[in-house]
């Protein structure tokens, strides 16, 4: 009995989505840009122990599909099939975690349709899945496996009116002083040329590096995480985010990235 059992736990992790077969260690700063153009939309970031992915989508036909533009939709690209399917069933063959070892991950939902509509059917497919979901109740959370982040066209008055949700905002650096809780605004983004005119050419100005450390220092103090886009992708830029202590790090190139964190962790 003691074989078969064996067998089949062998079995499965070559059969279920995303389930690993070897000890992952989770790189808690890297984040997937756009994960859905790789060529394995969420497996290739897990199986490189990213922590953090990000999936643009379009409320069409009453699906929630995702594509950065409207005319690369696809039917059967769903947020489910794509991010919220696999990443349950990776939960629950993993005993509760996307890694073994690992803390909450993290799916940014990046809307691109009308706020309000979009944001309503992405509730309703959230509550499907909240079992992995951090969730709020009354403003009291819930711990889940996967914190959802909402991005991009953003229903703010209604996602902080709800008395129970799946999901919380991602802020700017607007917000750096808000007072909201952190399971509403968990997160501050922004495009970084809303702090430096630096195109990656020449040493990183020390005044911007200043600014940058004073606004992750402010969001820090009220338990929000940073991050920017439209940084250079590269190893030296990602060095000084790192000394700037931003907390998680986008990339297009996955192997990288994650080579270099592996080699200069933080």
């Amino acid at each position: 009995m003691k074989v078969w059992i064996s067998l089949f736990i062998s079995l499965a992790s070559f059969i279920l989505p995303g389930c690993v077969r070897s000890v992952i260690t989770p790189l808690s700063t890297a984040h997937a840009h756009n994960d859905y153009e790789h060529e394995r939309p969420l497996l290739d970031a897990l199986d490189r122990g990213f922590c953090s992915v990000e999936a643009d989508i379009h409320l069409h036909e009453g699906q929630l599909l995702v594509a950065h533009d409207r005319e690369y939709l696809q039917f059967d690209r769903t947020l489910e099939a794509l991010y919220l399917k696999p990443l349950k069933e990776r939960i629950i063959a993993n005993g509760g975690r996307v890694y073994r070892n690992g803390s909450e991950f993290a799916l940014l939902v990046d809307i691109k349709s009308e706020a309000e509509s979009t944001y309503k059917a992405l509730h309703e497919v959230l509550a499907r899945y909240s079992q992995i979901l951090v969730a709020i109740t009354d403003g009291v959370e819930k711990a889940g496996s996967v914190r959802v982040i909402v991005s991009g066209n953003r229903a703010w008055e209604t996602i902080a009116a709800q008395s129970t949700r799946y999901a919380g905002i991602d802020g700017r650096l607007s917000d750096l002083d808000s007072d909201m809780p952190i399971h509403l605004l968990p997160w501050i983004s922004d495009n970084a040329s809303r702090i430096t005119d630096w195109h990656g050419e020449g040493p990183f100005p020390q005044s911007d590096k200043d600014k940058l450390k004073d606004i992750t220092k402010r969001a820090h103090a009220k338990g929000r995480k940073v991050r920017l886009w439209a940084t250079p992708d590269r190893p030296d830029v990602w060095q000084i985010l790192q000394e700037c202590n931003v907390d998680i790090i986008g990339t297009d190139d996955l192997d990288a990235l994650a080579d270099y964190l592996r080699s200069n962790p933080d």
